[in-house]
C-alpha cells in the first residue's frame, strides 16, 4: 500500500495554541483588573474586546489546523481522504480508471478524475513539490 498525506503546515497544534491563549488570557486579564483597581475601568472594556477578538481568531485557526488530504494506493483501490474543518470526506476509485488532470484555472491544484466524479487536491503541497507528487501518484495508477 502506498500513502501520500498533505497537511497544513502550522506552527501550533492545537494543544500548543491552547497553552498560549491561556497564558496571553490570564496576563490580559491581570493587567485589565489591574487597571479597574485603580480606578481606570475602561481599560478593562477593551480587554474584553481584544480577547474576544482573540478567541474568534484562535478558534479558526484551531479548526482548520489539522486539516489534511489522503491518498491511499492499495493494488486497484485508490482511497481519497479529505479533512477540511471537522468535516471528513471520503471517496473510492479503481487505480486503473482514474488519471490525474491539472488544472489551468489553479495551478497549484491537480484533480484526480474517475468516472463521473472530480477529485481536486493539492491546496497542502508546496509549488515546487507538486510536480514530484504528481508523477509518484501517476507511477502507480494502474
Amino acid at each position: 500500500m502506498k500513502t501520500w498525506r498533505m497537511q497544513r503546515n502550522c506552527a501550533l497544534t492545537p494543544k500548543q495554541l491552547f497553552q498560549f491563549y491561556a497564558v496571553l488570557v490570564f496576563f490580559s486579564l491581570l493587567v485589565g483588573i489591574g487597571f479597574l483597581i485603580v480606578g481606570i475601568w475602561m481599560i478593562i472594556i477593551f480587554t474584553c474586546i481584544e480577547l474576544c477578538a482573540l478567541t474568534l481568531g484562535f478558534l479558526i485557526y484551531a479548526r482548520h489546523a489539522l486539516d489534511f488530504e489522503e491518498i491511499q494506493i492499495d493494488g486497484t483501490v485508490l482511497k481519497i481522504t479529505k479533512f477540511i474543518g471537522s468535516k471528513t470526506k471520503e471517496y473510492k476509485f479503481n487505480s486503473r480508471w482514474t488519471q490525474i488532470l491539472l488544472s489551468r484555472d489553479k495551478p497549484k491544484i491537480f484533480v484526480l478524475s474517475s468516472e463521473k466524479e472530480n477529485i481536486e487536491l493539492g491546496q497542502f503541497v508546496r509549488q515546487d513539490q507538486l510536480p514530484q507528487l504528481i508523477s509518484e501518484i501517476k507511477a502507480c495508477l494502474g
